[in-house]
């Protein structure tokens, strides 16, 4: 199979070329190793090429499809997991499969690297000390995101057509925005977190996928969501299953548009651009389109970000430090990472109680805002993806206030529905000076059903299939 036809069809299809017998699982392997082989040294997205594909079912509806771990939370028996972190020494081997990990596997992807990550998640770009700044392949002196940047700039590159990714803050978002690709956060609790977590990050981190295509999306979605055992609270499951859903003539939607949210500075005009040109395209389709923006306490909720990424970076250093035998002493982590672990250290029992207070204040907030709309559309980022070297976790000026201040600085528009557990998606609607912009589209709680119709409608109206990075496979 030549890169260049194994690049061009995303994972739907690809499936279906091995299930038919036109090509082999091998040979689709075989491709996908070329093409990493060809591109990763320019784009530093994977930091371990396995020998083999792990072990993977030969019947599920993605059988022989490579795919990417993302080097954080999730993780694979017996693969080294270091969190982007040098104070894990190399890397911590799990005994075990995660549950998602399980459930990907059942779904027959062939996994057969891991891709990068920031230290610890933390950071809306994939730039570490431990493995160097993952380069975007549309412009390779810019970010590819974070903090799943490595999963970005394979899917973008044609490496793969879809990787696992997480998002704590817009971790999947960002670099999909960053990257040209779908982007789907799901609702809290759609895919499992266990056994490790029951709501990591205090509810705010959700495991899912980077995809290049909205029927990837869709189809993954079904293959791999639902609570896993001893879950903490079970959702709403989907009236049909989100193959279908995309297909399903879609309702008249009320959409608010937002361009600016409370406590963020001004948006980029390009942002802007993006964000109004897909909002004019829903009008034209007959929804309902008007400006509107959730109220809520901007510091109710930056500060309960910032508890809930400080203790959480605190109990991973001092988890580390347990399995790997240390205890955590302030060294082999970024600046950054350690002022927020200082902060994280620091806190007290009311301090979380306040940040859930906040989180749920917020919640309401937005809660009320979608009994008057089904859609809110803003942009991903405020500005256009930055250069390497902006948002340095090693900056040894920053406390952990000033950290959280520069990264969701640049991402004002994400975290809202981190805190509340809400779905949110990005597509890659827009340009600007060469490289993509994405367009959050957000729903109320268990609603990817809509978010999923709406990304497929725009994929149609506004396709972003035929562009392509100066770094692809072929």
């Amino acid at each position: 199979m030549q890169i260049s036809d194994y690049a061009s069809l995303d994972a739907t299809a690809l499936a279906q070329q091995i299930r038919a017998g036109h090509v082999s699982a091998s040979e689709v392997m075989e491709a996908a190793r070329a093409a990493a082989r060809q591109l990763n040294p320019a784009l530093n997205a994977l930091i371990d090429i396995f020998p083999a594909a792990l072990e993977h079912a030969s019947e599920g509806p993605f059988a022989g499809v490579p795919f990417l771990l993302k080097d954080l939370v999730l993780h694979a028996r017996g693969i080294p997991c270091d969190s982007g972190s040098r104070m894990t020494g190399g890397g911590i081997v799990p005994a075990t499969d995660s549950e998602l990990m399980a459930r990907f596997r059942r779904a027959g992807f062939a996994a057969f690297a891991r891709t990068a990550t920031p230290e610890f998640g933390f950071n809306a770009t994939t730039e570490c000390r431990l493995h160097g700044p993952t380069r975007n392949p549309w412009e390779p002196g810019h970010s590819a995101g974070g903090s799943s940047g490595g999963a970005a700039a394979a899917v973008a590159a044609g490496i793969v057509p879809v990787a696992h990714a997480n998002d704590g803050g817009g971790s999947i978002r960002i670099p999909a925005a960053a990257c040209g690709l779908v982007g789907l956060k799901p609702s809290r609790g759609r895919t499992p977190a266990g056994p490790d977590y029951g709501l990591p990050l205090l509810g705010l981190g959700i495991e899912f996928v980077l995809t290049r295509t909205v029927r990837d999306c869709a189809a993954v979605l079904d293959a791999v969501s639902g609570p896993d055992s001893g879950a903490p609270f079970r959702i709403e499951a989907p009236a049909l299953p989100y193959a279908d859903a995309i297909a399903a003539p879609l309702r008249r939607l009320r959409v608010a548009v937002s361009t600016r949210f409370p406590g963020s500075a001004e948006t980029h005009p390009d942002c802007i651009a993006a964000t109004l040109q897909a909002a004019r395209t829903l009008e034209s389709m007959g929804h309902h389109v008007e400006f509107a923006s959730p109220e809520y306490c901007a510091e109710s909720l930056a500060s309960a970000n910032r508890t809930a990424w400080t203790s959480f970076l605190a109990a991973a250093a001092l988890g580390t430090g347990q399995a790997i035998g240390r205890p955590y002493d302030g060294s082999g982590v970024e600046a950054c990472t350690r002022a927020c672990i200082e902060h994280g250290l620091a806190l007290k029992a009311l301090d979380l109680e306040l940040a859930l207070a906040g989180m749920n204040a917020v919640s309401r907030a937005l809660g009320g805002f979608f009994e008057r709309y089904d859609l809110l559309v803003t942009p991903v980022t405020r500005v256009p993806t930055v250069p390497l070297g902006y948002l340095d976790q090693d900056d040894a000026t920053l406390d952990a206030r000033g950290w959280c201040d520069k990264v969701f600085d640049y991402c004002p528009f994400t975290p809202l529905f981190n805190v509340t557990g809400t779905p949110a998606l990005s597509l890659p609607l827009g340009m600007s000076g060469g490289l993509p912009l994405g367009v959050q589209f957000a729903a109320p709680m268990c609603d990817e059903a809509t978010l999923l119709q709406v990304a497929a409608a725009l994929e149609q109206a506004m396709p972003w299939r035929e562009r392509r990075p100066r770094l692809y496979a072929a």
